[in-house]
C-alpha cells in the first residue's frame, strides 16, 4: 500500500473520530433548548422504536423550551414517556396536542459534571486517534520492511502520520474547549 494511501486512509479514520465526538457532544445539555438534545429519543410508533423527529415537528420557540407537535395526537403520552425514560433529566408536559419540554438551566454543580463528561469524551477520541496512528505506523513500517519504500521515505511517512495525529488531537482539544465554554456560559 503506497504511503499516500496510508496517510489518506488514516486521515479519513481520524476525521470520522472527530465527527463522532461532535455528534456525542451535541447531546450534552448546555442550558439552552435545542432540538438536538432529543436526537437520541425514540418513540414506540406502531410497535417500532422510531426517532422522535420522524413522528413530530420539533421547534424551540425560546431558549428554555422545546415544542413538540406530533403528527398524530395519540402519540403525546408516548412522547412524554420516551423523554422521561431518557437520561436527559427533562420533564415534559402535554395538553393532548402539543408536548412542551422546559429546559431548565443546570446548576453550577451539574455544569461541572457535564464539562467532565465532555472531557472524558474528548480523551476517548484522542485514544481512538492514537490507535489510528499506531495502525498507520505499523503499515508504514511494514512497507519499509518489505522494501517497497526507502528508509528515508519510511521516516517521512512516520513523520507525516505524527503530524496528522498532532493536528487531530489539537482539533479534539479545540472542540472540547468550545463545548466547555458553551456549557459554562450562563
Amino acid at each position: 500500500m503506497p504511503l499516500a494511501e496510508i496517510r489518506k486512509e488514516t486521515e479519513r479514520r481520524m476525521t470520522t473520530s472527530i465527527d463522532a465526538l461532535k455528534a456525542e457532544l451535541k447531546h450534552l445539555r448546555t442550558g439552552r433548548a435545542s432540538v438536538s438534545l432529543l436526537e437520541g429519543v425514540h418513540v414506540e410508533y406502531y410497535g417500532t422504536p422510531t426517532p422522535l423527529n420522524q413522528v413530530a415537528n420539533l421547534s424551540t420557540p425560546d431558549a428554555t423550551l422545546i415544542l413538540i407537535q406530533p403528527w398524530e395526537a395519540q402519540l403525546c403520552p408516548l412522547i412524554e414517556k420516551a423523554i422521561r425514560n431518557s437520561d436527559l433529566g427533562l420533564n415534559p408536559s402535554s395538553d393532548g396536542r402539543v408536548v412542551r419540554v422546559p429546559v431548565p438551566s443546570p446548576t453550577e454543580e451539574r455544569r461541572k459534571e457535564i464539562v467532565k463528561k465532555a472531557h472524558t469524551l474528548g480523551e476517548q477520541t484522542k485514544v481512538e486517534i492514537r490507535h489510528h496512528r499506531h495502525e498507520a505506523n505499523d503499515k508504514v513500517k511494514k512497507e519499509g520492511k518489505a522494501g517497497a519504500v526507502s528508509a528515508d521515505e519510511e521516516k517521512k511517512g512516520l513523520d507525516d502520520v505524527q503530524k496528522l495525529t498532532d493536528r487531530f488531537v489539537a482539533e479534539v482539544d479545540a472542540v472540547v474547549k468550545a463545548k466547555e465554554a458553551d456549557i459554562l456560559a450562563r
